[in-house]
């Protein structure tokens, strides 16, 4: 598993800090680790991207390597094209992510928005890349309602390629989670038949560096370096029995962020 791919389910819903915790949990456990960020959106010339921040947070230790950025907010086929910029193809994002495995343990590509998103003119995806390069892709889904569908459709649509999906990490753990999201948790491995491998604390980017390199093993299950445990997890957060209400939010464990976890 030297190339991992890092998609979501839609965008804004964590992947890059769920990237860096990635990236610092490896580095914890001595291996080397590169992130590829293929191409960065809505981010100006001087401005530090998703690749940058994967660095500050995870360990200066990370290599970092950005293909292309294009100034607005938009689909990467859609910004390059506006700003009449050369788009990327699967091609250049395997043949870069290559380049990186040969001098690292662990290179993960943190695609832009959801799996399908275009690169390019032709329709090219993340999943096209991850083909070329025969690598998994980690799913980063949202906690909330609406999760669940969103989830599956990118799981079929990562099989129905004949690509691998690592599991689901749980992008943003709300610090006070509702009944759905609950539900959710013990949701994931059935509807998606996929383990749930993390969740990171709501908020957990805003801590310090030092302070995120210490916690991000304990968000992450042991295949993705870290100690998190999905049982432990789901017995912390269980919903309540139908009719009844949420109980208290239970106290953080001893050795958890501030975050809430």
């Amino acid at each position: 598993m030297s190339v991992v791919m890092v998609s979501g389910t839609g965008t804004e819903i964590g992947k890059t800090v769920v990237t860096s915790a990635l990236a610092a949990a490896a580095l914890a456990a001595g291996r080397t680790v590169a992130v590829l960020k293929p191409a960065q959106t809505g981010v100006g010339p001087q401005e530090p991207g998703d690749a940058a921040e994967v660095v500050r947070l995870g360990g200066s230790a990370v290599t970092a390597v950005e293909l292309a950025r294009y100034p607005e907010p938009l689909a990467p086929n859609t910004a390059a094209r506006r700003a009449g910029l050369p788009t990327l193809s699967p091609a250049e994002i395997a043949e870069a992510a290559r380049q990186l495995s040969e001098a690292h343990d662990l290179v993960l590509v943190e695609g832009a928005g959801g799996l399908l998103v275009h690169f390019d003119d032709e329709g090219n995806t993340l999943a096209d890349a991850a083909r070329l390069l025969g690598a998994p892709t980690l799913i980063v889904a949202q906690a909330g309602l609406g999760t669940l569908n969103s989830t599956v459709l990118t799981a079929e649509a990562l099989r129905a390629r004949d690509l691998t999906p690592l599991g689901v990490v749980v992008g943003s753990w709300p610090r006070n989670p509702d009944l759905a999201a609950r539900c959710n948790l013990a949701d994931f491995p059935t509807t998606s038949a996929l383990p749930l491998l993390g969740a990171i604390p709501e908020g957990s980017g805003a801590l310090s560096p030092d302070e995120f390199r210490a916690s991000a093993p304990t968000w992450l299950a042991p295949p993705l370096s870290g100690t998190w445990s999905a049982q432990s997890f789901l017995t912390t957060w269980s919903p309540p029995p139908y009719g009844s209400s949420l109980p208290p939010n239970p106290a953080p464990p001893a050795n958890s962020s501030p975050a809430g976890v």
